[in-house]
């Protein structure tokens, strides 16, 4: 398998996140996980599948704990279920990554993995109005609401992300590259995606 980099998209919702992952995967020959990392994460731990579904949009009440002094170990199951998820969900994270390159959509994995010198971050983005023209084309949400809808659930991504991590969603420092997807169009912006991922083989 070429040395192509761990990409991780991270996304506002309706801006084209899991059909870009989806396309930049199959172009390049090399795993995909979205939900994936929830059958993952729920074999290993024994928790319900459904625990970790929405876990990108469902912060705890709990404290914020560092990934660099805690794994999951038998200490972390006297934390709060919301915790131990992500926890578990980081750990499947970092071990895929540990397998070889791949795309991983969602779920703090640019932060997971931001010492991973083999790590490729990035972030979509698009106007609100492009994005609900393009979840009611492709996701199947009724126009009357879709705005709601993604508004609340970018809002959820937004605390998730600052709960767990400590920073801020969607900001440019977090990232290595932020697409507008509404500018560039998903073929195109894979096509850009795929010639980073080239690039990278011959560093």
């Amino acid at each position: 398998m070429k040395e192509y980099p761990v990409i991780t998209i991270s996304r506002q919702y309706g801006s084209g996140g899991r059909e870009v992952g989806k396309l930049l995967a199959k172009r390049l020959g090399i795993p995909y996980y979205d939900n994936e990392l929830i059958t993952l994460a729920a074999q290993e731990s024994g928790f319900s599948p459904e625990l970790f579904a929405n876990a990108d949009q469902n912060a705890s009440n709990s404290l914020l704990f560092s990934l660099s002094l805690y794994g999951t170990t038998a200490g972390t199951y006297n934390m709060p279920i919301g915790d131990q998820v992500f926890l578990i969900q980081s750990d499947i994270i970092r071990k895929v990554a540990e397998q070889g390159p791949c795309v991983i959509v969602g779920r703090c994995a640019d932060y997971v993995l931001h010492e991973n010198p083999n790590c490729l971050s990035v972030f979509l983005r698009a106007p609100l109005e492009w994005r609900i023209e393009h979840a009611v084309s492709n996701y199947g949400l009724e126009r009357v609401g879709a705005k709601d809808i993604i508004n609340r659930t970018d809002k959820k991504r937004s605390v998730y992300y600052l709960h767990f991590t400590g920073e801020k969603w969607g900001v440019s420092d977090t990232y290595h590259i932020m697409v507008d997807t509404s500018r560039v169009g998903i073929p195109s912006t894979v096509d850009m995606l795929c010639g980073l991922a080239e690039s990278w083989e011959k560093k």
